[in-house]
């Protein structure tokens, strides 16, 4: 992997828009979660971007992560003993935990690239995933969440109505108000089209 300078210009403004996009709020809830959910052998990151980054940027703690949520015979991520050490096997790891997520329910507009990670290019969209995973996890309610409930919203689920054939019947004779009514409607006064109106005074 190229080793990438300092950004100047405009380059360097969007980073810097990206790089306030980051809530250190936030981060300090999900580590909260990722803590409860994975067990105390996880660690705790240094605080800020860079100590966020480090900690999940091997892959290893995100794939405990998403296997947490799954019951046992079912993980869907290898989590290996050692943690990797080379660059092209932590980025698979990273990879593994976003097929999985996705996998989860996580949609794809909320995910992150393995970059955004591995480089550190967009933390906020990592912070995202995480976020979405976490209410997804509190929104299915399967026993596999752990954690306070509140740290993230549910997700709107879907309320399927269904009409038996008579209901549906009787739902054809009502003239619902909103229809109003055409009686008394003529098109006396009115002139052809193209024609100027004549206007007397």
């Amino acid at each position: 992997m190229a080793n990438k300078g300092p950004s100047y210009g405009m380059s360097r403004e969007v980073q810097s828009k990206i790089e306030k996009k980051y809530d250190e709020e936030l981060e300090e809830r999900l580590v909260e979660w990722i803590i409860v959910q994975c067990g105390p052998d996880v660690g705790r990151p240094d605080r800020g971007r860079l100590g966020f980054q480090v900690w999940l940027k091997n892959g290893v703690i995100l794939s405990k992560l998403v296997n947490s949520l799954y019951p046992d015979g079912s993980k869907p991520v290898k989590v290996p003993d050692n943690p990797p050490s080379m660059v092209f096997k932590q980025m698979e790891q990273v990879a593994q935990f976003l097929k999985a997520a996705e996998d989860y329910g996580v949609t794809k507009t909320d995910m992150f690239q393995t970059v955004d990670l591995f480089e550190g290019k967009d933390l906020a969209a990592v912070q995202r995933t995480l976020m979405a995973l976490g209410s997804l996890a509190v929104t299915k309610n399967d026993g596999h969440y752990r954690g306070d409930p509140n740290w993230f919203m549910k997700k709107a689920q879907e309320h399927k109505r269904e009409f038996t054939e008579s209901q549906l019947q009787e739902g054809k004779h009502v003239i619902g108000l909103q229809m109003g009514s055409n009686r008394g409607a003529s098109q006396a006064g009115m002139t052809g089209y193209g024609r100027p109106r004549q206007i007397i005074s």
